[in-house]
């Protein structure tokens, strides 16, 4: 059994809320977001979610956070969750999810 089986958050989730408009926010640091990322996604890094987290509520959309391993990115969630946001993901490794964006088209 996978980590995101174990979350609950298989890929036909991160499908769903992509489908539904769901933005990509990768919390990697700008210079590992330059080195490679998802088409479209957001580089807002982990430190910067803090004050980035009303405009992020705001959105009200799905929002899937990503980054290297799942480790900021669950930190995101966890941050996100505590300010009363519901419809977030953890995407995990970026490259990952990334296979989960190409393979919905």
């Amino acid at each position: 059994m996978s980590f995101f089986s174990l979350l609950g958050l298989g890929n036909n989730k991160l499908r769903d809320a992509l489908r539904r408009g769901g933005i990509i926010i990768d919390v990697r640091s700008p210079g590992e977001f330059d080195r490679g990322k998802i088409p479209d996604s957001i580089n807002i890094p982990i430190d910067r979610i803090p004050i980035n987290s009303e405009r992020l509520k705001a959105m009200n959309t799905p929002i899937i956070f990503c980054c290297s391993s799942g480790d900021r990115s669950n930190q995101a969630v966890q941050l996100m969750k505590r300010k009363g946001v519901t419809e977030i993901y953890n995407g995990g490794n970026w490259h990952r999810l990334l296979r989960i964006v190409n393979s919905r088209l």
